[in-house]
């Protein structure tokens, strides 16, 4: 097995522990020309040798390919090329380097020589860059009394060596904390090349740029698996178990320095199991000491926190603070504007902080603008550094910042979700779509704020959060995690006894069960909301919950009750002046009077309802009404009616983004072409509908829809594909639980293959 290290050094042995290393091949034709006295024996040259290979290299073959292109006689005209790699600690950049190096001498591409030197940018007392040229210079050749005093003269000497030189030069530079450190290596105009690996991104070097990051769970249970066969070729460990080597690969985060450390653990004692290793490094608060591994070097054996300590090192007080402070974040990414609120200080400080940070790589950008996240490993040991003056009160203040940051800025996007036109909205965002778009982007971080409120006794941002986030949840479908936020909310309201809001909580509930179908739930949730809204005399919230109870009852078929329920709630809005509610009551009432067979007054209900929602302006509750009133007005026959109350309403689902009520409508709009005789248009209006339900998870929607395709194209008399549409449509149907249909799509698959 090879030595086990990171980029910071460890891998390469020889040498003063931090004094330079260097080693150079197959030196030739060097001249000094007059600069030089000659000596009376010639000076050695280094070792024709790079650092060995690591046996278990993989998963970077793209890296690889691209510093390789960059190393190709022809790939610079002649000009230096400097490739500038880095990355992590820990991440594998020295490996990655020393492998370049390595194909580059197979390939013949420099005939002048590979310098290798360690500038041990990270340790307490790195190389300086008058050590590292001369280093450089001796392994050269030039003799040590030759050597200038000067860093500007070696700088000078040193490149008129190498101009000497017949053939190209590779030099690698590894480890590097600056570019001040590394500026003076670097060769003159020439045919050489370059490789510097640092945990910084060095920008100002003019180099090409490469950030190695962590490996992928299949490549690196590929290194844990070589590692061990190295060791012992019948070792199988790994193959063994795999998923408790996902499990390992998972808890080492892709880093390879905690793979091999993982991996030299599992070598050492053959007993261990790969699922034991796995259960230990599970326990996050002893993860880090457990990746550390004993060769009997003392305070230098491989170490994941030791690396990361390096690293940290090199940080100002500021970002340090920031540094420790990031993990209190609840989610695994934030923005900048969080991590402002997290810091207490201004957005433009924070930016500079972090932008300080991910040029160390101790944090990263995620792809979004804007947004940051922590490597998992690096989280940990972060999260665990001790504060100054062994105080926790920084870093209670500071999640204390973020929360009341989350729940201010939800409360604003919320407000611009629920707007109606005209109404008065808070700053902070620019439109409604403004504010999804941060919603959109915070969801993940919201829903873990909300946990993180309730176990850290801030029970008021407990329950609040929830309900701002509920339009919200609700618009895009989330109803999971709605549940989740929902059911922590009512707890949170239940320990403030706080009986207004725990029935605001209840009344989403029901929403969100019902979504979900499990109706009863739904059922209970809603009646317990409505009775104490009648208790507290809140009468206009007992409208709403009255008019969701409705809609609960409907599912499980009791119209009768739900119409009562119904007819209460638009009463009630009638009597507090809520009009736009009043417009939601009537277009539900007129649902479950259809249901009934009470045709005209459904189609009533529903007229009054787009009229309602037209004159409050609310488009897309006008678009609800009018695709109801479709289905109603197919009820009765009038079919091209229906189809032009269907097209209205898609219309209007496509003008406001909501794609699960467009694939309503359309999938109901095709069912009235049916009835006209227009199957094509039918059939492009149920596929669009069936490809819509897919697009937004609603498995039901989508076998409902099925169904109805199926039905569209036995009118076409194409019954092979209806029947694979009817198929599709009964295994949805049994994977929801709904028999009654799966018993129609049964029934119908039955004529199409008696047709086909």
């Amino acid at each position: 097995m090879t030595a086990l290290g990171d980029s910071a050094g460890n891998v390469i042995s020889g040498g003063a522990q931090h004094g330079p290393v260097v080693q150079a091949q197959n030196i030739h034709g060097l001249h000094i020309g007059n600069v030089i006295h000659a000596p009376a024996r010639p000076a050695p040259v280094a070792l024709d040798q790079l650092p060995p290979l690591d046996p278990g290299f993989t998963g970077r073959d793209g890296e690889l390919a691209q510093i390789t292109a960059l190393l190709t006689p022809s790939g610079a005209g002649g000009a230096v090329v400097v490739s500038a790699v880095a990355g992590l600690a820990g991440v594998g950049k020295t490996a990655l380097a020393i492998r370049a190096g390595h194909a580059a001498r197979r390939a013949g591409w420099f005939p002048g020589g590979i310098l290798f030197i360690d500038l041990h940018g990270y340790d307490p007392a790195p190389v300086q860059p008058g050590q590292a040229l001369d280093a450089l210079l001796r392994a050269l050749g030039v003799a040590g009394e030759h050597v200038p005093p000067g860093v500007e003269e070696r700088t000078g000497l040193y490149r008129s060596a190498l101009a000497g030189i017949s053939g190209p030069v590779l030099v690698i530079a590894d480890n590097a904390s600056s570019e001040a450190q590394v500026r003076p290596v670097l060769p003159g105009p020439g045919p050489h090349r370059v490789i510097v690996t640092s945990r910084h991104t060095l920008a100002g070097l003019g180099a090409r740029l490469l950030d190695v990051t962590v490996l992928g769970t299949g490549a690196a249970v590929r290194v844990l698996d070589q590692a061990l066969r190295d060791a012992r070729p019948a070792d199988d460990r790994i193959t063994g178990d795999p998923a408790a080597a996902e499990r390992l690969a998972a808890a080492c985060g892709g880093l390879p320095l905690a793979l091999r450390i993982t991996a030299a653990l599992l070598a050492a004692d053959q007993s261990l199991t790969v699922g034991d290793l796995a259960s230990e490094l599970g326990d996050e608060k002893h993860r880090l000491e457990a990746l550390r591994y004993d060769d009997g070097s003392g305070t230098s054996a491989p170490s994941v926190a030791a690396a990361f300590e390096l690293s940290c090192r090199q940080l100002g007080d500021d970002t340090a603070r920031l540094f420790r402070l990031l993990p209190h974040s609840p989610g695994t990414d934030l923005s900048t504007a969080a991590a402002a609120a997290l810091a207490g200080l201004p957005g433009p400080d924070t930016r500079k902080l972090l932008s300080q940070l991910a040029k160390a790589h101790l944090v990263e950008a995620t792809g979004v603008a804007g947004r940051w996240q922590m490597h998992d490993l690096l989280r940990l040991y972060a999260g665990q550094l001790p504060q100054p003056g062994g105080q926790t009160t920084e870093r209670e203040q500071a999640l204390g910042r973020l929360l009341d940051y989350y729940a201010a800025r939800t409360e604003a996007a919320d407000a611009h979700l629920r707007a109606l036109p005209g109404m008065p909205v808070p700053a902070g965002f620019t439109s409604r779509q403004d504010a999804l778009a941060w919603l959109d982007a915070e969801r993940p971080s919201l829903i873990a704020a909300v946990t993180t409120a309730a176990t850290t006794g801030r029970d008021q941002i407990a329950l609040t959060l929830p309900l701002n986030m509920s339009e919200y949840l609700s618009w895009r479908r989330r109803f999971d995690d709605w549940i989740s936020v929902l059911t922590i909310s009512r707890e949170a309201a239940r320990s403030l006894s706080d009986q207004a809001r725990e029935a605001a909580v209840l009344n989403n509930l029901g929403i969100a069960l019902r979504k979900v179908r499990r109706f009863e739930e739904a059922i209970t949730a809603l009646q317990d909301a409505a009775a104490i809204f009648r208790e507290a005399r809140g009468r206009h919230s007992e409208g709403t919950a009255l008019d969701n109870l409705g809609i609960a009852l409907q599912q499980v078929r009791r119209f009768g009750q739900a119409i009562i329920v119904h007819q209460d709630a638009a009463e009630i809005y009638r009597e507090t002046g809520d009009r736009h509610r009043e417009g939601r009551a009537l277009n539900n009432l007129g649902i479950a009077l259809r249901e009934v067979g009470r045709l005209e007054d459904a189609i009533t209900a529903h007229w009054n309802a787009v009229a309602t929602h037209r004159e409050t302006g609310d488009r897309h509750g006008e678009g609800i009404a009018l695709n109801n009133l479709g289905s109603a007005l197919q009820e009765v026959r009038r079919f091209e009616d229906a189809v032009t109350a269907h097209q209205a309403a898609a219309e209007i689902y496509r003008e406001t983004e909501d794609r699960h009520g467009e694939g309503t409508a359309l999938n109901n709009l095709g069912l009235a072409l049916r009835q006209v005789g227009r199957f094509e248009d039918a059939i492009t209006s149920h596929q669009a509908a069936a490809e819509i339900y897919r697009e937004t998870g609603d498995r039901h929607g989508e076998g409902m829809t099925l169904g109805n395709l199926g039905l569209a194209l036995q009118g076409l008399g194409r019954f092979e594909e209806a029947i694979i549409a009817l198929q599709d449509a009964i295994a949805i149907f049994r994977e929801t639980g709904d028999y009654e249909r799966e018993k129609v799509a049964l029934e119908n698959l039955e004529v199409s293959r008696s047709h086909s």
